[in-house]
């Protein structure tokens, strides 16, 4: 076989060229070896494996080509498909030539341990690493499953302004800018955008970045992050509870699907992720949150919103994700439904998932009556004219209507059971090295 009829193919369809000579364009990862045989990790954007050079088997300069190899080169390496039992990819190559084409000299991510602040330093690198990579195809898979869900659902995708001029959930966390000669704000959720489609096409869903000014250096913050935000017209809380579980369980079942190898890198306990695929989830109220803390010996009262320790506690008691209802009105935000019967609580939810992930979604019917919303926009000290629109709402053809918020960085930290949320922040964020 002549240079030109050898196929080019990535790493990820090696199971279907077993036995046939191949070339693949990759980077060296790593490699290891002795003075008869060299082992080079590759890795190529689609998966990793292991290319083999035998000394006996190749040209001299091949071999020496290998010894001499640093970590992060490119390079096309050309050489025959095996299967191979040993490693978790299952397959590998006997290589039988390499060209380089980019070298590499002094990366500066070796093999060893790394601490949390070095990576930032170097996250246009890091992208490059088992974690990240494996990581962001699963994010990647939330992506394109969060799409096909809400189509199959009957939801019309609207795409909400990321400039605003109010502050839906409070004014305490919103970057200001200039809006030519006016006071503007990168928008903290599409929601209250979400709502005005809803009343056009009965079902939406927005999705984009959300920015809140919240500077911490928790796991569990972010300055910025993506959020997932249906809003549906004719439905009550219990029906829009059923829709979330539903849509992660989804979620989960997709990435078991079709992410088995990223799984396997990360070492997610794929039976565990499948327990939480399995409905419906629990329903606690918030006072009853508060008596099952209590008599576990956690130190709080009704009426404050829960920490970290605390919801931990609660998911954790349960073993999957878990629906905690109705919170007081004072720590919910403005547009959340009244009680039919109390006045202290608001008709909302949050899910929180196990295994110390928190909240990963965030929900409430929201409010229809309208000189209630607008005493509720002037006791949060929020402008009238601003939200005027959002007002009208509730003057032309109100109706009973529910939406949530899924965090996608939260979501993707549960699904791939990392300790930190630094191995699902997107590229232009490593860029400008924003901490979360």
């Amino acid at each position: 076989m002549t240079e030109t009829e050898i196929p080019t193919i990535q790493i990820i369809d090696a199971k279907d060229y077993v036995g046939q000579t191949v070339r693949i364009g990759g980077w060296l990862r790593q490699k290891r070896g002795s003075g008869k045989i060299a082992f080079l990790q590759l890795r190529d954007g689609t998966a990793f494996f292991q290319g083999v050079v035998v000394k006996a088997d190749v040209p001299e300069n091949v071999f020496e080509t290998a010894k001499e190899l640093k970590q992060e080169t490119s390079l096309y390496v050309t050489g025959e498909i095996h299967e191979d039992s040993r490693s978790s990819f299952g397959y590998e190559m006997a290589v039988s030539d390499i060209q380089v084409i980019g070298a590499s000299q002094d990366y500066p991510i070796t093999p060893k341990e790394h601490g949390t602040e070095f990576l930032f330093d170097e996250r246009h690198l890091y992208l490059r690493h088992i974690k990240p990579f494996a990581t962001l195809k699963i994010r990647n898979t939330l992506i394109a499953a969060t799409y096909e869900f809400f189509n199959q659902e009957g939801f019309i995708k609207l795409d909400a302004p990321l400039l605003t001029g109010s502050a839906p959930e409070g004014t305490t966390e919103l970057f200001e800018t200039d809006y030519f000669g006016q006071s503007a704000f990168l928008s903290q959720t599409g929601q209250l955008y979400a709502e005005a489609g809803a009343m056009a096409f009965g079902k939406v869903f927005t999705f984009g970045p959300a920015f809140r000014a919240e500077k911490s250096k928790t796991r569990r913050h972010l300055t910025e992050f993506w959020m997932v935000e249906p809003e549906m017209a004719f439905m009550d809380q219990e029906a829009s509870l059923a829709l979330q579980e539903r849509y992660i369980a989804f979620l989960i079942n997709k990435v078991l699907e079709q992410n088995d190898q990223e799984l396997d890198l990360l070492k997610r306990d794929k039976d565990l992720l499948r327990s939480y695929t399995q409905l419906p989830f629990p329903r606690v109220s918030y006072d009853d949150a508060i008596q099952l803390l209590q008599d576990n010996d956690f130190d709080v009262q009704w009426g404050v919103d829960f920490g970290s320790p605390e919801e931990t506690f609660l998911a954790n008691h349960f073993s999957k994700p878990v629906f905690i209802t109705n919170y007081p009105k004072e720590i919910k935000a403005f547009y959340m439904k009244r009680h039919p019967s109390r006045d202290d609580v608001v008709i909302c939810a949050d899910l929180l998932a196990p295994e110390g992930y928190g909240e990963i979604i965030g929900g409430s019917e929201r409010d229809t009556d309208y000189d209630y919303l607008k005493a509720r926009i002037e006791e949060e000290g929020l402008s009238l004219d601003e939200y005027g629109w959002y007002l009208d709402l509730r003057k032309y053809g109100s109706v009973p209507h529910s939406g949530f918020g899924l965090g996608l960085e939260r979501m993707v930290t549960f699904v791939t059971g990392e300790d930190h949320i630094r191995e699902a922040i997107p590229f232009p964020r490593m860029m400008h090295r924003i901490r979360p």
